[in-house]
């Protein structure tokens, strides 16, 4: 079924550091999610893994930095990332203005599910 989403329409998740907005998730695809994840100036939430999904990421706006056990890739407007499943992953940005990226997970992901826990 073709589904039509606008940013005002998409499921807003608070999560440390950004908010993420949920465009296509696991109620309404099988195989793929995709959000637009929004970082204020000067956020670096802690890094988490995603122990099942693969994910890309693609550079909408500002500037910042995606940390891995790896390396690090500098976050810019036109730049993608792809992420494998497992790989520790952090995001900062690095301002003045907000980090926007969009994100796709495959399989689906639920936004947040893969955050530490809080104490």
């Amino acid at each position: 079924m073709l589904k039509r989403v606008t940013r005002q329409e998409a499921e807003i998740y608070h999560l440390p550091g950004r908010d993420f907005f949920l465009y296509i998730g696991p109620d309404s695809a099988k195989n793929v999610a995709l959000g637009v994840a929004v970082f204020p100036p000067g956020s670096a939430p802690p890094g988490h893994v995603h122990p099942a999904e693969e994910e890309v990421i693609h550079i909408l706006s500002g500037t910042g930095r995606l940390v891995t056990p790896e390396g690090t890739a500098k976050l810019e407007p036109g730049v993608t990332v792809y992420i494998p499943a497992g790989l520790h992953h952090a995001t900062a940005s690095d301002g003045p203005e907000p980090l926007q990226l969009v994100s796709v997970f495959s399989p689906p992901v639920i936004p947040g599910s893969y955050e530490e826990p809080r104490p």
